[in-house]
């Protein structure tokens, strides 16, 4: 076995951080009653094939989009952007979205052929911060690694908003977070 890269040692931190975080802070949303019994979120092992360098092919009219949340309310966004990239020899195109014109980073939402098996039903998501995920020449880095279950799969009291149906891709994306199993979570399978 070859030694960890910068990235995934980095990526090993953030998840142990995270783990630490649910386990013990009170503002975690790990239910009280399931935290003393919490050993840690379950992840897909580390893969460079799910890193990703890519331009942010910007949309010229940065149309709104409502989004549906979990507790039936709705969020604004503009469609921002889309990332475009090759999965198992597959092109996928995810779109990407802010709050309003003044966010410098960028919300990725998805689901996957894994979603509902091994990954949450209702979908993953990616936070892209504009300081810390750019290169030099202004890619974005794409890590579906630290894709990351919302607050509500893990206890219902939390408002998420859903992933939209043009964030759905046909290919499995074994990268991330997996489930959660938490007697507490929003039930995706009940769409």
């Amino acid at each position: 076995m070859s030694a960890p890269t910068d990235w995934e040692t980095a990526l090993e931190r953030h998840r142990r951080d995270k783990d630490s975080y649910f386990r013990d802070n009170p503002q975690s949303p790990i239910p009280d009653a399931e935290r003393p019994d919490f050993e840690g979120l379950r992840y897909f092992s580390p893969d460079d094939d799910y890193r990703f360098e890519l331009e942010l092919h910007e949309h010229g009219d940065r149309e709104r989009v409502v989004v549906a949340t979990t507790t039936d309310g709705e969020r604004e966004y503009l469609r921002w952007g889309e990332f475009r990239f090759e999965v198992g020899g597959e092109e996928q195109t995810l779109q990407a979205y802010r709050r309003d014109a003044d966010d410098p980073g960028l919300w990725v939402p998805f689901r996957d052929e894994t979603s509902g098996e091994e990954t949450y039903g209702a979908g993953r998501y990616l936070d892209l911060h504009a300081e810390e995920d750019r290169t030099d020449d202004g890619r974005w880095v794409v890590d579906f690694n630290l894709a990351y279950n919302p607050f509500c799969a893990y206890s219902a009291r939390y408002e998420c908003p859903m992933v939209p149906v043009e964030n759905r891709l046909d290919v499995a994306i074994e990268a991330g977070e997996k489930t959660y199993e938490s007697s507490e979570g929003y039930d995706a399978d009940a769409e």
